[in-house]
């Protein structure tokens, strides 16, 4: 049977076909829907979000010594949080097949760098294979588990935003059990200590030899992992991935060497296809990470990174205008096409607590989540965002640096928290620390697509779990001063802020109040009166729902969801509930 499927659910489809027993992920676009789709596929896949992607390879690492195919998937900055135990299993091995599936994010479209994840297959010494399409992520996933049994080896699978959430027709095949490998005790595979270390290093570098030695006839089902495809001699171009799209739109008379195994690189055979060609191209997007090996053996190329930028997203109209090919006529004129920048949603929760810290221009350290969008007009209301659960550090250096904690805080979420979070909070404890901690509790992982963490009461099948106590934490780890708040409450919020931040000690408040897009609102809209003495401050919170028309402000009733929010804000009480 032929399905239309997205790359991630092509990937997903892949690992069950291979006989995937664990999963363990981190939610992170664009990787999360592998993870959702498997969650779904019944009780033969045990499937779980993990505290972090850390964690999330840990638990795979341990499912493969137990013998089963085990799967963690991630974005790519996840992949630096699970970087320890992933360099580690790579000189390690498996027993039962491990597959680490990561998505990187060129241009930027939901990450705060264009981190190329190649690296970190090389550096860890691990084959990454790279697929085209929804049909080569579906078998290269299942070869990459294959793979990892036959060569004893962590496999790494690379996508990217176009791969992950581009759709296409994908045969659908049957699962293939495979019976757990029965656990024999081997403390000299799998206990990494630097005796033990030093042996597993040499096998991991003999190991991928031979997987460069055998790429020429390693198929992905009826796929070639890599393939030449020789048309017009005069340009010859190595590409992988997405690129290959483009290159076959933008220039289907050339010659290609298509690359799936991205590492290791099999030098060999693109000498060899360097040899039939004039001029040969390497177009990848990123880093020059096969120009500049494909250069280092020798190879001569004539253009890559010269011809192309390092930044963002390619397209086959660049390459067009690279190669001085005429671009087609589309019909379309998008030159006036409005900007969409982001915003918090109607209602969100958040919004309350950043027109707080607007207001009291509160010095505020960020992080990574749907309220890093506070940091835009109309709050202005963040300073700075670095990596997920970097909120509480930054707090605690930028405190030691100035020697002041009055109205300074960081603010993070529930999931961020219990990411990365919760140790910075104990380094505080421990470094004796007077900062506030802002935990935004909205009961979900918001900005991912509402998937479920160990504060949200259900697991990742959506049955109920146990659900962490986020201020018991909090206090366990040693935080005297702990409150719990709704942040749309927010006369008493701001005096609370006010307190908290003038204290000389170290404090936590939990705003709590679910996320507007996982609890059905029954309120009526509001609706703005004569009352209204046009001074605008309804329009700082910066909801969507309220606009300017014919020069004051207006609700457009059917977005607003009647959280309120706006009325508590308004000094002259002109906005009030319309009837129902």
């Amino acid at each position: 049977m032929k399905r239309i499927m997205l790359g991630n659910e092509a990937f997903a489809r892949g690992a069950w076909e291979a006989g995937v027993r664990v999963v363990s992920s981190y939610p992170g676009t664009p990787s999360t829907e592998v993870t959702e789709t498997l969650a779904k596929c019944g009780d033969e896949v045990h499937v779980e979000w993990s505290p972090n992607e850390k964690v999330g390879v840990e638990v795979a690492v341990g499912a493969s010594i137990g013998g089963a195919r085990a799967l963690s998937c991630m974005k790519h900055v996840g992949l630096n949080v699970a970087a320890d135990p992933f360099f580690t299993a790579a000189y390690n091995g498996v027993t039962g097949g491990l597959v680490v599936l990561v998505a990187d994010d060129n241009g930027c479209h939901s990450s705060q760098n264009e981190q190329d994840s190649r690296y970190h297959g090389r550096g860890a010494g691990v084959p990454v294979l790279e697929p085209a399409d929804p049909t080569e992520c579906k078998e290269f996933m299942k070869l990459a588990f294959d793979m990892s049994e036959k060569y004893d080896t962590v496999v790494l699978v690379r996508s990217g935003t176009r791969i992950s959430h581009s759709r296409g027709i994908v045969e659908e095949g049957e699962r293939v059990e495979r019976e757990v490998i029965p656990y024999e005790k081997n403390f000299r595979k799998y206990v990494a200590m630097p005796a033990m270390a030093r042996v597993n290093h040499v096998k991991q570098e003999q190991r991928l030899a031979q997987i460069a030695a055998d790429a020429h006839e390693i198929m992905a089902g009826s796929i070639p992992l890599n393939k030449e495809e020789m048309n017009d001699p005069e340009i010859g171009i190595v590409t992988s991935g997405i690129c290959y799209q483009y290159v076959k739109e933008a220039l289907p008379d050339a010659s290609v060497f298509k690359l799936g195994l991205v590492n290791p690189l099999p030098l060999q055979d693109i000498a060899a296809f360097a040899s039939k060609v004039e001029k040969l191209y390497v177009i990848e997007e990123g880093n020059p990470f096969l120009e500049e090996q494909i250069r280092a053996a020798g190879i001569p190329v004539h253009g890559g990174k010269d011809m192309f930028t390092i930044q963002g997203e390619y397209s086959a109209n660049m390459l067009r205008k690279g190669f001085g090919v005429a671009l087609p006529d589309a019909g379309i004129d998008n030159t006036d096409a409005p900007g969409r920048p982001p915003l918090l949603c109607a209602g969100c929760p958040h919004r309350g607590l950043f027109h707080v810290l607007s207001k009291l221009k509160t010095t505020v350290m960020g992080d990574i989540g749907c309220y890093t969008l506070a940091a835009l007009a109309p709050t202005n209301a963040i300073d700075s965002c670095l990596c997920m659960g970097g909120s509480i550090g930054m707090e605690h250096g930028f405190e030691k640096a100035t020697g002041n904690s009055k109205n300074l805080v960081a603010v993070l979420g529930d999931s961020t928290f219990i990411h990365s979070g919760i140790t910075g909070l104990v380094n505080m404890v421990y470094n004796e620390a007077k900062g506030t901690v802002i935990i935004l509790d909205n009961r979900i992982t918001g900005m991912t697509g509402h998937q479920q963490n160990p504060a949200s009461g259900k697991n990742a099948k959506g049955e109920i779990a146990p659900a962490l106590d986020i201020a018991t934490l909090c206090r366990a780890i040693g935080v005297k001063n702990v409150f719990e708040i709704d942040p749309f409450e927010i006369k008493e919020l701001e005096e609370l802020i006010k307190a908290e931040t003038e204290r000389d000690e170290l404090s936590v408040i939990i705003t709590k109040r679910p996320c507007v897009m996982i609890v059905k609102q029954t309120e009526p809209p509001q609706m703005i009166t004569d009352a209204c003495k046009n001074c605008r401050q309804c329009m700082k919170i910066g909801c969507p729902a309220i606009e300017i028309k014919d020069g004051r402000p207006y609700i457009i009733k059917e977005s607003c969801i009647g959280c309120g929010l706006c009325a508590k804000v308004c000094p002259f009480d002109a906005i009030k509930k319309e009837d129902k």
